[in-house]
């Protein structure tokens, strides 16, 4: 089987994702430290204090720029003892830091355009200068789309984050180009209030970039698209009468594991089953890049018609209440007389556990001579 040699291939670092990474980092720096020292001497000339402002939030970007590729070579780094599922989250920490930056560079600029407008200064602008930013406005434009669009392909957080921050830049400098030819043309200073206006913007995007990386450190639910991929994938074998309880964790972008449950006939043996099993962890990384590393089993009866009858009638019982989504593992033994099944209640409904002790109870109600062993799931992928 292929299945050992394929999952130890998916947590390896994607080579050609790191370098595309790093080669796009490269080029923004590059980018933003060209457009700084132009600006900054633009900015000195003409006493603007927005072109000023602007140039420090490219030398920012640089930065940003930087911290991406430190922190997609760390999380490139190989499995430890200490960190056995790899370093790929860091990454989630450089985009965290990005968010940080901009949020700085809003709040900075912000306050600097705050006092401009109390105590103004008069610009100098030339012909020259204004193309310069105009210039400037392209470059952004250009470079913001493209660390953007490599960012998705990649599905690298900070990549979005510093070309969303690169788009936002192009914004400021228009508006700093705007404002300069308004001054230039009816003699009335715009620049500082312009100025205000857009960094709040970018202050409402850092916040935004921030609570998104944040939400993702904690541990977001699973993608529904994804999970119900996998289970089509999983439910696709012969034999595989249901897949539930697939839990997907998140080590970094494209850095996936999890683990599931399957219901199979009671008359298939292990040697069956390890067959079955090894399959869908092939197919299942192969189609959706994730490795499950659990699939547990849940035996399904299928040669007694009363046990068939009753698990059809505790199934009425369950359903019959609202929220429920699910009801899978269902077993029954007569010479113990117990019954074990387990169901998924919905995050809308009022009081889960409440829900769930009611569903109990009738279901015993109904078989009281029965033990009843129950668990309330959770559907991970819930929208």
């Amino acid at each position: 089987m292929n299945s050992i040699h394929e999952t130890e291939q998916a947590i390896r670092p994607d080579d050609s994702r790191e370098k595309t990474i790093v080669r796009t980092s490269i080029i923004g720096i590059l980018a933003n430290v060209f457009l700084a020292a132009f600006k900054a001497a633009v900015g000195i000339l003409t006493n603007s204090i927005a072109i000023t402002l602007d140039a420090v939030n490219n030398i920012s970007d640089a930065g940003s720029s930087l911290i991406t590729i430190v922190g997609t070579k760390l999380a490139a780094k190989e499995p430890d003892k200490e960190h056995p599922f790899g370093y790929g989250r860091i990454e989630y920490l450089s985009a965290m830091i990005i968010s940080v930056i901009v949020l700085y560079a809003g709040i900075t600029s912000f306050t600097e355009s705050v006092k401009q407008i109390i105590r103004p200064t008069k610009p100098e602008y030339t012909t020259v200068s204004l193309i310069i930013v105009a210039v400037g406005v392209v470059v952004k434009i250009a470079l913001g789309r493209y660390v953007k669009s490599v960012g998705e392909k990649v599905h690298s957080d900070s990549l979005i984050n510093s070309g969303e921050d690169a788009t936002l830049d192009s914004v400021i400098s228009a508006s700093t180009l705007v404002a300069a030819i308004i001054y230039m043309v009816f003699d009335v200073s715009l620049e500082a209030w312009l100025g205000a206006v857009i960094s709040i913007v970018i202050i409402k995007s850092g916040v935004e970039m921030l609570k998104d990386t944040i939400s993702q450190i904690l541990g977001e639910k699973n993608d529904p698209e994804l999970a119900r991929g996998i289970r089509k994938t999983v439910e696709s074998f012969p034999g595989v009468q249901g897949a539930y309880d697939l839990v997907l964790n998140n080590y970094g972008p494209d850095n996936w594991n999890g683990s599931i449950h399957i219901e199979v006939p009671d008359t298939w043996d292990a040697d069956q089953l390890d067959r079955l099993i090894r399959k869908i962890q092939v197919a299942v990384y192969r189609e959706h890049h994730v490795i499950l590393t659990a699939i547990g089993v849940y035996s399904v009866n299928t040669r007694d018609e009363e046990i068939m009858a009753t698990h059809q009638k505790v199934k009425e019982i369950v359903f019959s209440h609202p929220y429920v989504r699910q009801m899978h593992g269902f077993y029954l033994t007569k010479e113990e007389k117990a019954m074990r099944f387990d169901i998924v209640v919905s995050f809308d409904a009022p009081d889960r556990r409440a829900l769930y002790r009611d569903i109990i109870a009738d279901v015993q109600k109904a078989f009281p001579e029965y033990t009843i062993q129950a668990a309330m799931d959770t559907d991970f992928s819930e929208e």
